[in-house]
């Protein structure tokens, strides 16, 4: 009896552009850290694999100086300060189908279990770009929140936050992250419940609980350990990230493709000059927080 060979003769017209497009639309909208709002993704530089640096110009703030006769103007070049950063995660995910093109055309990647480890991919970048954000987010005092003030007492932990961050020259278009915990009471607020009159409604829409007092308030469980409430700009943190792209394999143990991609990222807080102490090599001094993002944790005095 003659051996055969058990494989699949494997895709022939996969196309996995298709795919490509259906993962990014659904994968950016489950985002909140890594979502624009919260980080920019003004870099420079292609990311291919692991380990890549990718290239951010911060631009020095311009001398202003007093107009005289008869010295003139002394003209001055635009200066940046180029910092780096590195594409440190590498995540991916695979499917494993009895066949490629069925697969395409069925539309799998909506299967329930593919949404799953969309949904997971997404909460692993998040968590990680969280993580970064608050690292170096300079620390407010925390708030002691009991049954009876916590609506107020949260607001105004934001209000604080407001007041930070206006000291510091931080420009319009800020965020404020929320744990769930901080949310369910933070709506109980009327200037959140009562959005439509102090800002703008959206209680239920795509994570997002109002737009108020300067800033788009949203919730997220890939909060970081010990942190309640994160606000800043997202011009003080950079998220680099690319997809490879889905391409399918043959399984060397099952009668099935394997379709694959790798998701590569990273981020960072950024720095500016004059607002962040620079070392005598003209880099930053990253050890010390950002003053353009704020955190703050709660204690939560609530009964049982």
């Amino acid at each position: 009896m003659t051996a055969r060979a058990y494989q699949n003769p494997s895709s022939h017209t996969f196309v996995s552009e298709e795919w490509d497009s259906a993962l990014l639309t659904q994968y950016d909208p489950l985002l909140v850290w890594a979502s624009p709002l919260v980080c920019n993704r003004k870099y420079e530089g292609d990311i291919s694999k692991q380990g890549d640096l990718v290239h951010i110009n911060s631009l020095v703030t311009p001398t202003v100086a007093d107009y005289k006769l008869p010295d003139g103007m002394t003209f001055q070049r635009p200066e940046t300060v180029d910092q780096k950063l590195e594409v440190s995660e590498a995540k991916y995910i695979q499917l494993l189908v009895e066949d490629a093109e069925r697969a395409q055309v069925a539309g799998t990647i909506d299967s329930p279990i593919n949404q799953r480890m969309i949904q997971a991919l997404a909460r692993e970048t998040d968590t990680f770009v969280g993580n970064v954000i608050a690292s170096g987010a300079t620390a407010l005092p925390s708030a002691k929140a009991t049954a009876q003030n916590a609506p107020q007492v949260l607001y105004g932990t934001i209000l604080d936050m407001m007041l930070a961050l206006d000291d510091n020259d931080v420009p319009t278009g800020r965020y404020v992250v929320v744990s769930p915990r901080v949310k369910r009471y933070l709506i109980e607020h009327p200037a959140i419940a009562n959005a439509g009159a102090y800002g703008e409604g959206g209680v239920t829409a795509n994570g997002l609980i109002a737009r108020l007092a300067g800033f788009t308030v949203v919730s997220t469980t890939a909060m970081p350990k010990g942190v309640d409430i994160v606000a800043g700009h997202s011009d003080f943190s950079t998220h680099a990230s690319q997809f490879t792209g889905f391409r399918t394999l043959q399984s060397e143990r099952y009668r099935a493709d394997v379709i694959d991609n790798l998701h590569l990222y990273g981020a960072k807080i950024l720095r500016y000059p004059g607002m962040d102490t620079k070392k005598a090599d003209s880099t930053f001094d990253e050890s010390k927080p950002t003053k353009g993002i704020v955190k703050a944790s709660v204690e939560w005095v609530l009964a049982a």
